[in-house]
């Protein structure tokens, strides 16, 4: 029998399309892969800003998550945005219940417009329940700082090690620090993957686009990278194909103008038909 490669994100929705479990499911289907949803929060927001915010009872996540499992095992998840920590609880339940193989957790705190999406109760129950059954966790700067504590700042490739080693100490299996809010030379930027196993990061390095279309990057990025593992490849091969996906969705996207604020990417750019597997 035939089977497609299928990819789970257990995120929050985005009304106007550019980020969350929208930009999720776009992604998985520009790289090839079956997408499915479990749905944690409902958010009121458009290019410019978030303007409301409703949980999905924990509850219902848990039941759109054994939903998806008990009858369409994914073979990778990624997690976006989870509100508060009942929420988290919930989820962390479930995925040490169905133990998929992999877990991409993008731990969202701030959106790109700025408006907070995690309450301070909730960082601390993620750190403890999350982090230590994801394949990699994703975060960016301000979320590797806030997750690491002791007042790093990253700024460069030395304080980005710092931060990793505090969240691997934490009990993350392989981080990687995105390098979009890291002031960068000659037009480059660079994201470092580090793991247990290694002292020195892979870095993944990327012209800088100018342009203020950036809604939805870590959403795309943490997606495409557990799409690429749904698919078989080993992290590295994957946060690097999700490297490239992401970057090519950024240009593509550069120029078009949607919205009055931070616009989407072009996730579409490129439509690959669905990956198959045989059994």
């Amino acid at each position: 029998m035939a089977q497609y490669a299928t990819t789970l994100s257990i995120a929050g929705s985005d009304s106007c399309g550019g980020a969350g479990i929208q930009a999720d499911l776009k992604t998985f289907s520009a790289l090839g892969t079956y997408g499915m949803t479990a749905i944690t929060a409902v958010t009121a927001q458009n290019t410019t800003g978030v303007s409301s915010i409703m949980p999905v009872s924990p509850q219902v996540v848990a039941d759109q998550i054994d939903a998806v499992f008990s009858d369409i095992r994914p073979d990778a998840v990624k997690i976006g945005m989870l509100m508060n920590s009942q929420i988290i609880m919930a989820v962390a339940d479930c995925l040490q219940r169905w133990k998929p193989r992999h877990i991409v957790l993008d731990p969202v705190m701030i959106a790109t417009s700025g408006s907070r999406l995690i309450d301070e109760e909730a960082i601390a129950t993620l750190i403890s329940r999350l982090l230590p059954i994801a394949t990699v966790v994703t975060p960016n700067r301000p979320e590797a700082e806030c997750i690491a504590g002791g007042g790093i700042n990253i700024c460069d490739a030395t304080s980005a090690k710092a931060a990793a080693r505090s969240i691997l100490d934490l009990g993350a299996k392989a981080v990687l620090i995105k390098g979009g809010h890291i002031d960068t030379r000659n037009g480059e930027m660079s994201d470092y993957l580090f793991d247990k196993g290694c002292d020195d990061p892979v870095v993944f390095t990327a012209k800088r686009v100018d342009t203020r279309n950036t809604h939805g990057t870590g959403c795309t990025l943490s997606s495409a990278i557990a799409a690429e593992l749904a698919k078989g490849h080993t992290l590295t091969e994957a946060v690097g194909i999700a490297k490239q996906y992401l970057s090519k969705a950024i240009e593509a996207g550069a120029s078009v103008n949607i919205g009055h604020g931070h616009g989407p990417l072009n996730h579409q750019f490129a439509p690959i038909p669905l990956n198959v597997k045989y059994k």
